[in-house]
This record gives structure tokens, C-alpha cells and sequence, in this order.
């Protein structure tokens, strides 16, 4: 409830604030970007690898003389997953390096906490990692998404369990405003397909127990368990399964973070079904996953592609183009009239839509397969 209220006074603070937006973080030859985001922790090495994505691609830009002649700095400060330092960190953000906007801000609590900033400072919030349906569901002229909601993820996994006769489905979340905005989603989900979930289990991130939460779900019985988390506390509850005797499928967001999976998992991650919101990384035949193999090979020819590196590479990518767009009378009315005049840009099938009353990009997502070689099989 807190957040819902926060989100409704943020959306209207949004659409009623008046004044001229500031041009902070624009000189003749830069664009000032930050971002407070979770880089340690659990979920710290997935936002890790959007950040390399994101820099890869602005770097591109960089070396071809910037946009409009400004290259594109970005700074990102660690929250350690704390809603509190997030509000620290992107106050230091505005106040003192003077960023144009935030871009790629992690979490759904640290985003409803550092909207209020924003928007008192006519700040845009671009691209923030959470699928969160409130952010899309209230309207905020400084606020643009890119991925697809959790909602969409949510119904494209339910559908497919109910094609599959699925009758045992349990829930699993950590116990947080983003645990809690995947279990809103699963349980409209389940509601829709008249899917009742088994058990809902719920994961204290500060004391996590993971065997006890294992024995809670095994004792449901179940034949999948959905997942409303990522990183390592994804990854730490498999293991407690696995030490279990229930043998359930696992089907997670897209936010779980395929690398983390495997590299905790190794072979284990095998059959683990997550949803996707972006182009798959090995789709070359489009331009911009063509364009991000191209650019990780020139810059490190040892490296391996990773799909969350592509997601910053994709999300820097729509963020370039709504900065090229508005030309080199940049502000943030200008930047945000720029951005609302895209319309459609289609990146294969999926599916980016501005517009002056809806900034929430994509609403396209699809379930892929963890195989045998640890990639994910659309």
C-alpha cells in the first residue's frame, strides 16, 4: 500500500510540475548520465554486466565524435540493494555531478524511493531495471521504461503451465518490494489462468534461511515453482531443492540473470525456463545484436556474449536514439517531446512504443530454455 501511495503522488507531482526543465550535465562536449544501482550482493554481478553493455555501446558512440558532437559519460554509485542509499546516491547525482538524467537505476523499491527526486529536479528516470506494474500503470512524463512489465512476463509464463496441465505451481519470493511486485504479478497470473498456487514461500533477504524455504515447498509437493527473484538467492534456493526430494521445474523473471544461473549452477541450470524481454544474443540477424557481437569482439576477443550485457546494450541503444532525436538543443523538455515522438521502434519482434501518454517501451516478452550448453533456447 505505501507504494502504491507514493507512486500516485509521484504521478501526479509528474504531470502538474511546472517551470522550464534544466539542462544540468550538458556542456558543449558532454552529456552527463549516473546511476545509483546494486553492484554488490546477490544481485550485484548481473547489474555489473548491464553497465558493460550499456558503457560498450556509449564508448561506440564516444570514439565516433558523441552525439551531436557531446560524448556520453556515465557514473554509477553502489546502493548494496539499499532503498535508503539509493536516495543518497542519486541525490549526490543531482546535486553534485550534475547528471542530465538517471539511466539505469536498479530495483522497484529504489525506484519508487528516488522518483520524488527526480521529479522535483525535472530529472528523467530512464530505462530503471524493474518490471514493476505501478510505474507503468500511473502515468509519469519523467519517467521511460524499456523492458516489458513483470505482468506481461507473469501471463506468458502462466499461459504456457496451463497449456502444459500444470496443477501444483508454487511461488517463491524474497521478501521485498521486488519479491513482492513479482508475487502481485504471479497471483493475477494464476487468478486469470484459474491457476491457484500451492504455496507461496517467502525469503527473509536480510536472514535468508534457504533450507527451511526448501522444506516449506517440498512439502507442497510441487511440479513447478516460480521464482520471484534473482541472482544468487535464485541460484542458493535451486541448490536447497536439489538437497531435497522434490524434483519441480523452476521458472524465473527476467531479471534472474542467465550467467549467475550458470556459473552457480553449471550443468544444473539445465531445463530452467526464464522469461526474456530482449532480443536472444545469439538473434545476429538483427542489426543491434549483430552490432553488440561486432563491438564486444573489437574490444575484447576473449570475451563471451551475455544476454544481460545485451539488455545494456539494447537499453543504451533506445537512449541514444532519443538523444539523437532531439538534436543539439538538448533539455529535458526537449529530450522528453523528443522521446514521445518516437512512436514505434521495432527491434525484431519486439516492440518499443513513446508516446505523449504512454512511455512504457516494450510489452513483449517469451519464455526460453536453459540447454545443455547452458544457453537459452527460444
Amino acid at each position: 500500500m505505501w507504494m502504491k501511495n507514493v507512486i500516485a503522488a509521484i504521478a501526479v507531482f509528474g504531470a502538474l510540475g511546472s517551470g522550464v526543465a534544466g539542462d544540468a550535465g550538458v556542456t558543449d562536449t558532454e552529456i552527463k548520465l549516473g546511476a545509483s544501482a546494486v553492484l554488490s550482493g546477490p544481485l550485484g554481478a548481473q547489474t555489473a554486466e548491464y553497465g558493460v553493455g550499456s558503457r560498450l555501446y556509449f564508448d561506440a558512440i564516444n570514439q565516433q565524435g558523441g552525439i551531436h558532437g557531446r560524448k556520453l559519460t556515465y557514473t554509477t554509485l553502489d546502493d548494496k540493494f539499499d532503498p535508503k542509499l539509493a536516495v543518497e546516491n542519486t541525490r549526490k547525482l543531482l546535486d553534485e555531478e550534475k547528471v542530465f538524467l538517471i539511466y539505469n537505476n536498479t530495483g522497484t523499491g529504489h525506484t519508487a524511493a528516488i522518483l520524488p527526486l527526480a521529479v522535483e529536479a525535472k530529472t528523467v528516470v530512464f530505462s530503471p531495471v524493474t518490471g514493476a506494474s505501478l510505474f507503468r500503470e500511473q502515468f509519469n512524463r519523467y519517467l521511460f521504461h524499456v523492458r516489458a512489465s513483470y505482468a506481461d512476463e507473469a501471463r506468458h509464463i502462466h499461459a504456457q503451465l496451463s497449456r502444459m496441465g500444470m496443477q501444483r505451481v508454487a511461488l517463491f519470493y524474497q521478501d521485498d518490494a521486488f519479491g513482492k511486485a513479482l508475487q502481485a504479478e504471479v497471483q493475477k497470473a494464476a487468478a486469470a489462468h484459474q491457476m491457484p498456487l500451492t504455496v507461496e514461500v517467502a525469503l527473509d533477504v536480510k536472514q535468508p534461511d534457504f533450507a527451511a524455504a526448501a522444506q516449506a515447498l517440498a512439502q507442497a509437493k510441487p511440479q513447478v515453482i516460480i521464482m520471484g527473484t534473482g541472482g544468487t538467492t535464485f541460484t542458493n534456493l535451486v541448490k536447497a531443492m536439489r538437497a531435497t526430494d522434490a524434483r519441480p521445474s523452476f521458472y524465473g523473471f527476467s531479471v534472474a540473470g542467465l550467467e549467475v544461473i550458470k556459473k552457480e549452477l553449471g550443468a544444473a541450470s539445465r531445463g530452467i525456463v526464464l522469461a526474456q524481454v530482449f532480443p536472444s544474443v545469439s538473434q545476429l540477424s538483427l542489426p543491434v545484436v549483430s552490432e553488440y557481437h561486432r563491438l564486444l569482439k573489437a574490444a575484447d576477443p576473449e570475451a563471451k556474449p551475455s544476454a544481460a550485457q545485451l539488455e545494456g546494450f539494447v537499453q543504451a541503444w533506445v537512449l541514444v536514439e532519443g538523444l539523437k532525436r532531439t538534436g543539439r538543443n538538448l533539455n529535458t523538455e526537449a529530450f522528453i517531446q523528443a522521446v514521445e515522438k518516437i512512436g514505434d521502434l521495432w527491434m525484431g519482434k519486439f516492440l518499443m512504443r513513446y508516446t505523449p501518454q504512454a512511455h512504457n517501451g516494450s510489452g513483449v516478452a517469451e519464455l526460453a530454455i536453459i540447454d545443455h550448453q547452458g544457453n537459452l533456447r527460444h
